[in-house]
């Protein structure tokens, strides 16, 4: 192990968006166990600081790894085409239609069922999207059109924070309500 290395070769898992969240999980939880910080507190404190920043790179590449959507824009990057949300917001137009739509949906959504409805169309959505980006990535090996993809999940995953957010209100103004009956 280099501290050099990529997510990917840090964990010992192929360059691929197609990874089991359990092989990713193992390898960390291997990991960990290598560079724990406590197994090297007889050999002092600058072995232990070493271990330290061990650990600290080994969670970072998990926290990537462990989620889709960031191990997809990471392997966007490592390919050279890198997501670029902040910058490059560009999406098709049909995309774009579809966030209007759920958002004027979400907007005159009355009740937790039209909420949930709503946010089971955007779950499906994700799924697709997802699967399209692992699509592009590991078998067309087409990173800058996996990069859009991202950007098009990122949207998606804002959007279905937002409904999570309306219905915890949903939820607040029930609780509320029942209370002061």
């Amino acid at each position: 192990m280099r501290l050099t290395d990529n997510d990917f070769q840090l964990f010992g898992l192929p360059e691929r968006q197609a990874l089991e969240r359990a092989d990713i999980d193992a390898r960390w939880k291997a990991l960990q166990s290598e560079v724990h910080p406590d197994r090297f507190a007889a050999e002092g404190a600058a072995a232990q600081r070493v271990a330290m920043q061990w650990a600290m790179r080994v969670n970072e590449a998990y926290q990537r790894l462990r989620d889709p959507l960031s191990r997809a824009a990471y392997l966007c990057e490592l390919r050279g085409a890198p997501v670029g949300a902040e910058n490059n917001t560009q999406m098709p137009a049909a995309f774009l239609m579809q966030q209007m739509a759920w958002r004027e949906a979400l907007d005159e959504a009355a009740g937790e069922a039209a909420l949930e409805a709503l946010d089971a169309d955007a779950a499906r959505a994700e799924a697709a999207a997802l699967e399209e980006a692992r699509r592009l990535l590991d078998d067309a090996g087409d990173a800058t059109a996996a990069a859009a993809q991202v950007r098009a999940l990122m949207f998606i995953q804002r959007f279905r924070a937002d409904i999570d957010k309306r219905l915890a209100m949903q939820e607040d103004m029930a609780g509320q309500s029942a209370r002061a009956k």
